[in-house]
């Protein structure tokens, strides 16, 4: 047991262990353990449950650390994120102040090819840097998994980039990081007229070589009318899947053209945004079992009035996930805990379902249920203390960092003295 930590004295532990029914009652989603303990022994929890309970082999060989009556529970899951980016965008912030719509700011040249641009001039120690300052805020906050999307090169080399930075990045932060490709972000300037041709450079040329040098671990695209339609996102699915990459998908955000029906039906693991999702499509999730990743903060930033439908989602049995969707362009902020906020105050969530949607359902859509996202034996040392006595408040006291514990893979980032 060396380097194992005694984690006790909180005043609640939530355990949310790995299930397939939700909604649930909280307690059965949340696991809460009023006079609890959790143990490491080193990486990994070993054991977890009444402090009265402990084993007494395990408390001589751990180092005790105190919870100082905060509530512990797993470190958070930010299952969507495009957090590798280079320069700016707050001027087309500016103008949608003034009434310019996302979509119109695009049709001007504006959106994701500016920073496209910005990420093919940067070189790959500059996207580092700039990089490394967010996940290391995250960190603080509490999220020790995060994905992180590529999608901003929108060619072979550039994309390449973007995966070798996400590496580099895993190797500086003991975060666990996700790796994800998405060249089906939106088609380059260069090939606008010639899409055919993109398409198939991500076919024959980007998944293949991604593949075989091992810098991702699932492959999105962003399936709706102004991006990719479903017959290219069917075509890059099917590649991915050959070369053993999951599928995740961006879709319903702005139309519904059958995105999610097309990730139900090509066993995806999470499908993303979902604001124009219909009812069939909620079933035809259910029915796959793919997790519903919302990103109310995109919806928030950009002022529309759609929220995605996060209730009506968990009613059929179709597991949620929150994320921040972190980026430069709709939706600026690294602040899951706000994000799980809006879950409550504008999805309709409960505040117990808005916690397993940054832990327990998250780490579902990442393929991950049992090894983060949950205080459970065999799962990764990802523990957060916050400085709080019921976990309601981080939800209810909005917008500030009441985090004051973090172990990230067995690394203890900081913890209450």
């Amino acid at each position: 047991m060396s380097n194992g930590f005694l984690i006790e004295n909180a005043s609640q532990i939530l355990q949310l262990p790995p299930s397939g029914a939700c909604p649930s009652p909280e307690a059965e989603l949340l696991h809460i353990l009023d006079d609890g303990a959790v143990i490491t022994n080193g990486h990994e929890i070993v054991w977890v449950g009444p402090r009265s309970e402990v084993p007494q082999t395990l408390r001589e060989s751990t180092t005790r650390l105190d919870a100082k009556r905060g509530v512990v529970m797993p470190g958070w899951v930010d299952s969507h994120t495009h957090l590798v980016f280079a320069g700016s965008r707050v001027e087309e912030f500016s103008l949608r102040c003034s009434g310019v719509t996302y979509e119109e700011i695009a049709k001007r040249g504006g959106g994701i090819v500016v920073t496209s641009r910005a990420v093919r001039s940067a070189s790959e120690e500059e996207l580092v840097l700039t990089a490394l300052p967010r996940l290391r805020r995250m960190l603080d906050s509490g999220i020790t998994t995060v994905e992180i999307k590529s999608g901003y090169g929108l060619d072979t080399a550039s994309e390449l980039k973007m995966l070798r930075v996400v590496r580099t990045l895993s190797e500086l932060s003991p975060q666990n990081l996700v790796p994800t490709f998405l060249g089906a972000h939106t088609v380059p300037v260069e090939l606008r007229h010639k899409r055919s041709l993109y398409v198939a450079e991500i076919i024959n040329e980007m998944l293949p070589e991604i593949s075989a040098l091992g810098l991702a671990e699932f492959c999105d695209v962003f399936c709706e009318k102004t991006a990719f339609d479903i017959q290219e996102t069917e075509l890059i699915f099917q590649k991915a899947s050959e070369l053993g990459l999951g599928l995740r998908i961006h879709a319903e955000q702005l139309s519904n053209i059958g995105a999610s029906r097309l990730a139900a039906a090509m066993g995806a693991c999470s499908a993303d945004h979902l604001e124009q999702i219909n009812e069939e499509d909620i079933l035809c999730l259910k029915r796959a079992g793919t997790v519903a990743t919302l990103l109310p903060g995109a919806t928030l930033f950009l002022g529309q009035n759609t929220w995605p439908p996060a209730r009506s989602l968990l009613n059929a049995g179709v597991p949620v996930a929150l994320a921040t969707d972190c980026n430069p362009g709709s939706c600026p902020t690294e602040n899951l805990a706000l994000i799980a906020t809006l879950g409550c105050v504008r999805l309709g969530m409960s505040p117990a379902e808005s916690v397993a949607a940054i832990t327990v359902h998250a780490a579902r859509g990442l393929n991950r249920q049992g090894k983060v996202g949950s205080l459970i034996p065999g799962a990764r040392a990802d523990i957060i203390c916050l400085d709080m006595h019921r976990y309601e408040n981080f939800l209810y006291y909005f917008g500030v960092n009441g985090t004051c514990g973090v172990i990230a893979g067995g690394t203890v980032v900081k913890w209450p003295s």
